[in-house]
């Protein structure tokens, strides 16, 4: 029997810049799910990493162990390639809505667990509860049954599935310690790997509306987990993209979805499917189901045109409980008391669409939480709103403010105005998807 660690012991030798064994780190993590380390004890080892960073070793290590902590999905019994696909988080991302039933319409089946949002950024669990009835709480069972008999699935994380990770991001949240790379790869690895998954590909994502500010430290965030997780055993790749303005052209839960279902339909906007077919290339290319990025893009293409990813929607919308009739009706979506068009204040083109500023303008009208115990409207936000590079006259709308009061509405104009900047000279849109990283 090994000698006991006492919290305090591996609290120190963190605190001092020392690089922690495997049985400190698993000390750590078996204290978080078992209650034998105090939140204070956690908190404090927390803020130490945070300061003093871990190597390699160690990052892979915590990985490894936060995985561990609770079971790993068995999908051996689905045939075929599995694979997933996480975001960093920004504004307007609904990617995965519909890029998740483009590629299982291509045979990968797609187990996706996902996340709520908290603060700036969307969650796509929220925007799937904006559908009447979805439920996003399947067991586990429920979730093997259900990739088995439609290759589909997208639910919230079960309380067996990465445990630790569940006590040690809340505290993280409260500690000011989430930005630290070392506890976000292991916080996503840990999640992801525990779907049962073959095959992961990352939006890393970087600018004013993403998590990561600087391109430089998500670049340094996308190698870190490609690495980790390849190390595990793992095929994954991280595709680099800029966060500047929203995606799409609608940012709020049902709205959002509205817009996915356009996406399926063949009308989503340039920018929503320009990320949409780079992550879907890389998922088809990791699985195995293309060669080369011509005939994946090919595929994903063709899971649109022939309908066969609109209904693949339809069945995962069905067979989670909601009304898959929005499928074909979005208007069947949650819909606000008030829809005002906000009126260009100048003639020109628009110049800047801050990501920040719509998505602050968009947790004002409730679209979003403030505090993991907010709840959500998902009636509200904003759409019909206009790219950088767009032309407008005075008085055109910038976009439609969705809202439940109009002193909302009032409050959201003002700040929508000063995020959209309307210039004389045309502004080409910065460059969206960058690099692959791990490829």
């Amino acid at each position: 029997m090994g000698a006991v660690l006492f919290p305090q012991q591996v609290i120190a030798r963190k605190r001092d810049g020392a690089e922690l064994d495997r049985a400190e780190i698993a000390a750590f993590v078996t204290g978080s799910v078992d209650g034998s380390w105090a939140d204070y004890q956690l908190s404090a080892l927390l803020m130490a990493i945070f300061m003093r960073g871990m190597t390699p070793r160690e990052t892979a290590l915590l990985t490894e162990a936060m995985l561990k902590s609770g079971v790993v999905a068995d999908l051996s019994s689905i045939r075929g390639p599995k694979a997933d696909k996480h975001s960093t988080g920004g504004v307007g991302d609904k990617v995965s809505l519909h890029l998740a039933p483009m590629v299982a319409a291509c045979g990968v089946a797609v187990p996706m667990i996902s996340g709520r949002g908290l603060g700036h950024t969307g969650g796509t669990l929220d925007k799937l509860e904006a559908i009447p009835g979805f439920r996003v709480d399947l067991s586990l069972a429920e979730y093997r049954r259900q990739l088995k008999k439609i290759g589909l699935a997208l639910i919230g994380q079960t309380a067996e599935l990465a445990p630790a990770d569940r006590k040690l991001y809340a505290l993280r949240d409260v500690t000011a310690t989430v930005e630290c790379i070392p506890l976000i790869c292991a916080s996503i690895l840990s999640k992801k790997l525990a779907e049962g998954i073959d095959v992961l590909v990352l939006d890393v994502k970087y600018g004013r509306g993403a998590f990561m500010k600087d391109k430089a430290k998500a670049r340094e965030l996308a190698v870190v987990i490609t690495t980790v997780a390849r190390a595990m055993g793992k095929p994954t790749t991280a595709v680099m993209t800029a966060m500047e303005e929203p995606l799409g052209h609608a940012v709020g839960n049902a709205l959002e979805v509205a817009e996915s279902v356009e996406c399926l339909r063949g009308l989503g906007a340039r920018d929503l499917m320009e990320v949409t077919f780079a992550l879907g290339e890389q998922m088809l290319l990791l699985a195995g189901a293309a060669k080369g990025a011509a005939g994946a893009r090919a595929l994903l293409e063709r899971s649109i045109s022939s309908g066969a990813a609109l209904g693949k929607f339809r069945e995962l919308v069905a067979e989670q409980g909601g009304d898959a009739r929005v499928a074909d009706d979005p208007g069947r979506l949650p819909q606000a008391k008030l829809r005002i068009a906000l009126g260009s204040p100048s003639s020109g083109f628009v110049t800047d669409v801050d990501a920040m500023g719509v998505a602050l303008a968009a947790l004002h009208l409730g679209a979003g939480r403030a505090r993991a115990e907010d709840k959500v409207d998902h009636s509200v936000g904003v759409d019909h709103l206009v790219k950088v590079g767009d032309p407008v006259r005075a008085g055109d709308a910038l976009c439609r403010i969705h809202a439940k009061s109009p002193g909302a509405a009032k409050e959201a104009s003002a700040m929508l105005l000063k995020a959209i900047a309307i210039g004389g000279e045309r502004r080409v849109p910065a460059r969206l998807v960058d690099e692959v990283i791990g490829a």
